[in-house]
């Protein structure tokens, strides 16, 4: 047993904080207040020297490039001077696995510590409801906490580890020689733009998988997560993906309080650099639903890299979540999206169309011209290959194979998603999200003259403005959806602005701002 512990001790994860726990046997339902864990004065230093250690390891691995090459100019690179490169080496690891063991002593004579471990190791030799919920009380490494679900405890004969199907770009058709050649010729643009978006491409896009700036933003996201568990009553979980990442999930039920809202499940997609602990989350949670949240491959505790099948395969495995081990049905789910988060979400109701709607906050329709926008106009080309073949988040296609109820939500200031700056709000990406997606559903009514009075009332940067388009059909003309061909220039221009209006709603701020509770609407129902 003392040799059990000693190792688990010296090799188990980092303890952040022992989160409140209600006591049931007390009538107000008050138990152990929440507090950071403190560790002891041995265990602290040397936490602090492994993490330093750590921070160099990281270092000169991202420069290692630009070592070595350093190196080998100065003639360092030889064999003999390796050799005494390698002892030196050698005598710094035993020196940090001695450090390691006297941390291992310091958590051994820590008895919240000892008490942790043991409530870890029986949850995950015994994965039982009453262990997870002890387990929950704390927050510690992801990495060491035990799954709760898998996609291999579904039975869906399109999922593999291959991963779930994306929309990919048409291709152009070619004979085969053709075809051949222009593989050949293409192949340097090929290795440029993977080395482009598996360096610092998709950092660029995704700046929350950074390291560094998740080591600056641990504070903040200790402090919301355990504000979710403590105040909410939020449960953690792994989950497992397809492609085995595992993906960092946060669930809040609200079905016991009774609300009108409870009984509907907000699945919250952040933005590139949001996370479930801090993010979008809040907005639905002030609103009374139900809200699971969980943060992007590379993300907080997930691990994998952001990348566009990385983020569908996420996704699928927590709609799979929520139906399968929650107990929501499609129909009772919104999916929520905030700016790039739009992607994960048209992925999902594309392959869910049963779900109940969707909401897309800040969201563009084409990752194409924004990444044009802020590339070099020689890049083109390379860019917009890059784009089509590594991180193409083609966020209207997917939203067009949707056929349930839609709000976007258009902020006015946005310098984020513009494509001329946040003066010009016509610049603004989701306008061509609401136009492609009228000029989808309703065909027969955004003729030129309804594209053009659609525009017209885009054009509008305040209250005033946008009330000075005035529609006036109720919403029974809106239905069927082929409505249209029988109507005047007129009737098609007043319809098109009604369903505008239907489908967007404009919110005064910058791309940044939190959403209010009070602008979280349900999307409007044929």
């Amino acid at each position: 047993m003392a040799n059990w512990l000693w190792s688990r001790c010296v090799f188990g994860p980092h303890l952040q904080r022992i989160h409140r726990s209600p006591d049931q046997s007390r009538p107000d339902g008050r138990g152990r207040r929440g507090c950071n864990y403190q560790p002891r004065l041995l265990e602290k230093h040397t936490d602090s020297l492994l993490g330093w250690a750590s921070a160099l390891w990281s270092i000169s691995y991202y420069s290692s490039p630009l070592l070595l090459s350093y190196l080998y100019r100065k003639g360092y690179i030889c064999s003999s001077k390796l050799v005494p490169v390698s002892q030196y080496l050698g005598t710094v690891v035993v020196c940090l696995l001695g450090v390691a063991c006297l941390r291992g002593l310091g958590r051994w004579k820590n008895s919240e510590y000892v008490q942790f471990i043991s409530i870890l190791k029986e949850t995950k030799e015994n994965h039982t409801q009453t262990n997870k919920k002890k387990l929950r009380c704390y927050d510690f490494d992801f990495s060491h906490w035990p799954s709760d679900f898998s996609w291999t405890e579904v039975s869906n004969p399109k999922l593999s580890k291959a991963g779930v199907s994306l929309l990919k770009p048409e291709p152009r058709l070619r004979g085969a020689a053709d075809s051949f050649l222009n593989t050949v010729r293409t192949l340097p643009c090929h290795i440029i733009s993977y080395l482009i978006v598996h360096s610092f491409g998709r950092r660029m896009l995704y700046p929350g998988s950074v390291g560094l700036l998740q080591r600056a933003m641990r504070p903040m996201l200790q402090q919301g997560q355990a504000k979710l568990v403590e105040e909410f009553d939020g449960q953690r979980n792994k989950l497992v993906a397809c492609d085995g990442n595992e993906i960092d999930t946060m669930f809040v039920d609200r079905r016991r309080e009774g609300e009108p809202n409870s009984q509907t499940l907000v699945i919250c997609c952040e933005g590139n650099a949001g996370f479930y602990e801090v993010g979008c989350m809040n907005t639905p949670l002030e609103g009374g639903y139900s809200v699971l949240g969980w943060n992007h491959p590379g993300f907080g505790g997930s691990t994998g890299v952001p990348l566009p099948q990385n983020e569908a395969n996420a996704m699928d495995v927590v709609i799979q979540f929520a139906t399968h081990e929650l107990g929501f049905q499609l129909n009772d789910i919104v999916i929520y999206a905030w700016s790039i988060g739009g992607f994960s979400a048209t992925w999902g109701v594309m392959s869910y169309p049963e779900i109940q709607s969707v909401v897309l906050d800040a969201t563009f329709d084409d990752l194409l011209p924004l990444a044009l926008k802020v590339m070099p106009a020689s890049w083109r080309p390379l860019v917009q290959h890059t784009v089509r073949q590594y991180m193409n988040l083609n966020n209207a296609d997917q939203l067009l194979k949707y056929q349930g109820p839609v709000l976007l939500i258009r902020r006015t200031r946005d310098e984020i998603i513009t494509t001329t700056g946040p003066e010009d709000v016509m610049s603004n990406r989701g306008n061509d999200l609401l136009l492609k997606l009228l000029q989808h559903r309703y065909p027969k009514i955004m003729t030129d003259e309804g594209i053009r009075a659609v525009r017209h009332w885009l054009g509008a940067s305040n209250p005033i403005e946008e009330a000075s388009v005035r529609t006036r059909p109720t919403e029974m003309l809106c239905f069927p959806w082929s409505v249209g061909e029988d109507m005047t220039l007129e009737g098609r221009r007043q319809l098109a602005l009604f369903l505008a209006r239907k489908h967007m709603r404009n919110f005064e701020t910058t791309h940044c701002t939190p959403l209010p509770a009070s602008e979280f609407h349900s999307p409007w129902r044929l």
